[in-house]
C-alpha cells in the first residue's frame, strides 16, 4: 500500500519584504543573514513581546507579513542601530522595523508618541511640549539672568536666539525649558567657557522629533526643514544637534 507523499510548501511570497527591498539600497542586504544572533545579543529590545531582531528578520524573510506588521515590538526599537554595528553583513534591520511602522494606521500608532510628533507640527518651535517661541525666549532669559546675577563668574555668560552670524546653530530638547530649565544652563557654561559662538533659533530649536519615531515621513521632514531653515537664515556654519 503507498502512502501520500509529503509535500513541502516554500516560503510564503512576501509583499512586506519586496516593498521593503525597493525602497532601500541593495536591498537593505535583508537576504544576507547568517542567523548568527548577534544582532539579538546587543539590542535593548530584545525578549520585549516576546521578539528579538534576528527572529523579526527571520519572520520577514519567510513573509510572515501579519505578524511582523502587527507585532507591538516595533514600537519597542529605538532604533539605535547596535544590530547593524555588530552585525558581519550589515544588514540594516532598523530600516524593516521603519517600514514595519509604516504599516500601522496612524491613529493607532502609540499615542505618546503620536501626540508629541503632533504638537511639534502645530508650533514654529518644533516642541514635543508645545512650547511657543516667545515662551522658549522668556524662559531663557529669565534663567540666564537668575544665572548672571548669582554666579559673577559667569555674569557675561550668554545664551542667545536668533543672533545672525553665530557659528553654531543650537538645538535644545524641548522638555527642560518647560520642565527643567535649569538643566539648560550647564551646556551654558560650557560654550561660554570655550568661546564658542553660538546661538538659539526661535523657529525650530526643539532638538527631539519624534515623528521620525512615528515613522511620518512627511512630518519628520517638516520639523527638520523648519530647523535648517533657520539656522540658514541666521547664516550659522555648524548644526549643533544635542540630541
Amino acid at each position: 500500500m503507498g502512502e501520500a507523499a509529503i509535500k513541502l510548501e516554500g516560503k510564503k511570497k512576501s509583499t512586506f519584504m519586496d516593498k521593503v527591498k525597493e525602497m532601500l539600497p541593495e536591498g537593505g542586504n535583508l537576504n544576507l543573514c547568517l542567523t548568527c544572533g548577534a544582532c539579538s545579543s546587543g539590542c535593548p529590545a530584545t525578549g520585549i513581546e516576546g521578539m528579538d531582531p534576528r527572529k523579526f528578520l527571520r519572520m520577514a524573510a519567510l513573509g510572515l507579513d501579519e505578524e511582523i506588521t502587527h507585532t507591538p515590538w516595533v514600537w519597542m526599537c529605538s532604533m539605535c542601530q547596535r544590530c547593524i554595528y555588530v552585525c558581519p553583513m550589515k544588514i540594516d534591520i532598523p530600516r524593516l522595523v521603519y517600514f514595519a511602522r509604516q504599516s500601522w494606521p496612524r491613529e493607532e500608532r502609540p499615542k505618546g508618541i503620536l501626540g508629541s510628533c503632533d504638537m511639534a507640527l502645530k508650533n514654529e518651535s518644533c516642541s514635543a511640549m508645545g512650547a511657543s517661541p516667545d515662551d522658549f525666549r522668556f524662559v531663557v532669559e529669565d534663567v540666564l539672568g537668575e544665572y548672571q546675577e548669582a554666579q559673577p563668574e559667569f555674569a557675561e555668560m550668554e545664551a542667545p536666539i536668533d543672533k545672525e552670524g553665530a557659528e553654531f546653530f543650537l538645538n535644545q530638547n524641548s522638555r527642560e525649558p518647560v520642565t527643567e530649565p535649569d538643566e539648560m544652563v550647564p551646556l551654558w557654561k560650557i560654550l561660554h567657557k570655550a568661546g564658542v559662538n553660538w546661538t538659539y533659533g526661535s523657529k525650530g530649536w526643539g532638538g527631539e522629533n519624534y515623528c521620525m519615531f512615528l515613522a511620518d515621513d512627511e512630518g519628520w521632514k517638516h520639523i527638520v526643514a523648519t530647523s535648517i531653515k533657520q539656522a540658514r537664515d541666521l547664516g550659522c556654519k555648524v548644526y549643533l544637534n544635542t540630541e
